[in-house]
């Protein structure tokens, strides 16, 4: 089920015209028969702007956090039926627009929740609301060129992965760059940090950190250097985010996790028409980070000195080259 934003917004404005405005909640049902029960709200006095999900006391203890976000306010409320609810309420400030493509994503996550399992209710809730809390902090545009490159990048690297057996959950789980992880996917002990470039001479790579090169408590440690070429018969990111949806289809786990990954990292099909470049694979490299190649770690740089964002020219890193079959069997991912 989906659930446009235009259907939520027509709820609130109904709850709003019509009946008592004393204090409290007003609500009504949004959600299809047999899913985890989500309805539409407004707590008044201020008419704020809400979708509430329930759950039983068992499934959401307090000792659960719930996340903290900057246009909305995420929060135990009670209503008159003396159930346990999760209310989801727009900031007075924020965008009712934002708020409403938010909660309407949210809803038709849940929608796909069996009513009966608040295990996965309440996963879908927490995962969905903290990826908006990231899409959010990234200031809600279209990405930058520059993280265009990036994600298409990173969407290459869980295609392959993939695509050698790499168990679909799992790699999406470990996709931790848009969740602000140290690298790009963190699985087994180790992890994989990726950089991408369009240039065909050097590849200049940032580096955001002392800690993202650092292999001192994450061991094994890889880098994928993917280098693109623009080419009108290539593939646009979006184009990569459909396929990568069809390849997890029918894995519930994989596609709540895929999803909420994607939002997180900046990504909404609302700005699809803002990708318009297409792109094919020139080079993929994996390389391995150990001793010999050129970085700063915590350990490496004089003492005093807390923080450091730097370049590398990857290729003229010294830096043994093997396939991803062995760097994901290393990582015992396959």
């Amino acid at each position: 089920m989906t659930l446009p934003s235009d259907q939520l917004t027509l709820a609130w404005s109904s709850l709003a015209t019509s009946g008592d405005r004393g204090e409290g909640w007003r609500s009504i049902v949004i959600s299809p028969a047999g899913a985890a029960l989500v309805r539409a709200g407004l707590r008044f006095p201020a008419g704020a702007e809400a979708i509430l999900v329930r759950f039983s006391a068992s499934s959401l203890p307090t000792t659960v956090k719930l996340p903290e976000g900057g246009g909305f306010l995420i929060e135990r409320a009670s209503l008159e039926d003396g159930l346990t609810w999760v209310a989801l309420t727009r900031r007075a400030a924020a965008s009712l627009d934002l708020f409403a493509a938010m909660a309407s994503d949210v809803a038709a996550a849940l929608s796909s929740c069996p009513a009966s399992d608040e295990t996965k209710s309440l996963a879908t809730l927490l995962g969905r609301v903290r990826a908006w809390q990231e899409f959010m902090r990234r200031g809600g545009e279209p990405l930058s060129a520059e993280a265009e490159i990036g994600l298409f990048g990173e969407l290459l690297l869980l295609r392959a992965m993939l695509d050698e057996g790499l168990d679909a959950s799992t790699a999406c789980e470990g996709w931790r760059g848009p969740l602000r992880g140290l690298r790009d996917f963190e699985l087994g002990t180790g992890g994989i940090e990726v950089k991408s470039t369009l240039s065909s001479l050097g590849f200049r790579a940032k580096v955001g950190s002392l800690e993202q090169l650092d292999d001192t408590e994450r061991q094994p440690l890889f880098l994928v250097a993917v280098r693109l070429r623009q080419i009108q018969s290539g593939q646009s990111l979006p184009d990569a985010v459909e396929m990568l949806r069809d390849i997890v289809a029918g894995d519930s786990v994989a596609e709540r996790l895929l999803a909420e990954r994607l939002i997180a990292s900046g990504y909404r099909d609302q700005h699809v028409d803002s990708y318009t470049r297409r792109f094919e694979v020139a080079q993929t490299r994996v390389l391995r980070v150990d001793q010999g190649f050129p970085r700063l770690t915590p350990y490496s740089v004089p003492h005093g000195v807390e923080h450091a964002s730097y370049e590398i020219d990857i290729d003229k890193a010294d830096a043994a080259t093997l396939d991803l079959h062995c760097a994901l069997s290393e990582l015992k991912g396959i």
